[in-house]
């Protein structure tokens, strides 16, 4: 029988559906493979469904032979996917683009208020049993309504953190690489090159994919440019960030603020980013919804399922393979 590998456990209501005519083993720790564990794993399988923490790449390849057709990532991003290796050996690469941009877009702006407001640092203060009162200057946030948001790639996330964004009354900005009119006609936004943007913005939310192109996109001097009143959100890829710079920033009031989901080193996160108060850390929870990462599973299933009963992934990263 085929046989599909599951790199860490999902809902099993959606793995019933590959239990039904495959072969499916899955991890049954809740961690990270090593390497060499998922090459073991991979190997005779005709897929892997993988996580956004797996490295898949040419060794994998190699390591799983010739019968293998697909990597099915459960993420929207593939930085830990060897494209150009998987479509030399005519391997398909399949992500999960589309389902999650309603909770990330959310997550996204709850970063942005949170930052804003001071919540995180309200709430520690709070459990600490250090409130002694209400005063008329305390704990004082920034405003967000009527405010503008630059929207830096404004891709499905972007455009719908956009329309979240219009509900505030924020004035929309946006950089990429060509001009979006039904996106322009349906927010108002306005396109910016990318050092207007991050110079007339009163928030800053990324959202880029990680290439060699974009890591590092924002370091000292993208965020000298940005105002003392500024907050900066990623809920994009760690990387895109220079952590080091943005902590130095974030301690010298360069900016006045940052609300982070993802990191550049994940787990770990830059020496001195958690002792700083102006900044909202989460775990790289933006999707995290029960129906969002059962959609996130469902569309990897059913792209393994596709491609080993002969036919195309609904969403391809490599169709060239396709031929």
């Amino acid at each position: 029988m085929r046989s599909v590998y599951v790199t860490r456990a999902l809902p099993e209501p959606v793995l019933e559906a590959l239990r039904r005519t495959f072969e499916v083993e899955v991890n049954p720790e809740n961690r990270v493979l090593t390497p060499a564990e998922l090459r073991a794993n991979a190997a005779g399988r005709e897929a892997v469904i993988s996580l956004l923490t797996d490295r898949i790449d040419d060794a994998l390849f190699a390591a799983a032979g010739p019968q293998l057709k697909v990597v099915a990532n459960v993420a929207v991003g593939f930085n830990n996917m060897d494209v150009a290796a998987a479509t030399r050996r005519g391997v398909l690469l399949t992500n999960t683009p589309g389902v999650l941009d309603d909770a990330t877009a959310s997550f996204a702006m709850a970063l942005l208020l949170a930052t804003a407001r001071r919540l995180a640092e309200a709430d520690a203060f709070v459990r600490a049993g250090k409130w002694r009162g209400w005063t008329p200057d305390f704990f004082m946030g920034l405003d967000v309504d009527g405010k503008t948001l630059g929207i830096v790639g404004a891709g499905r996330i972007g455009k719908n953190l956009a329309r979240k964004a219009r509900a505030f009354g924020m004035s929309i900005l946006y950089s990429g690489r060509r001009r979006d009119i039904a996106f322009e006609a349906e927010t108002g936004a306005a396109h910016r090159e990318k050092d207007a943007l991050l110079r007339e913005a009163d928030y800053v939310s990324l959202h880029l994919p990680l290439s060699d192109e974009t890591r590092g996109y924002i370091g000292a001097r993208e965020l000298a440019l940005m105002r003392p009143s500024a907050v900066l959100i990623n809920t994009a890829r760690g990387a895109v960030v220079d952590e080091a710079a943005l902590v130095t920033a974030l301690r010298e009031r360069t900016i006045w603020g940052a609300g982070l989901d993802v990191f550049e080193d994940e787990p770990r996160i830059a020496p001195g980013l958690a002792d700083l108060p102006n900044v909202v850390l989460s775990p790289h929870i933006g999707s995290a919804t029960p129906g969002t990462r059962q959609a996130m599973a469902r569309l990897a299933v059913r792209n393994v399922i596709e491609v080993l009963n002969g036919g195309a992934p609904l969403s391809p990263v490599n169709p060239e393979v396709l031929g």
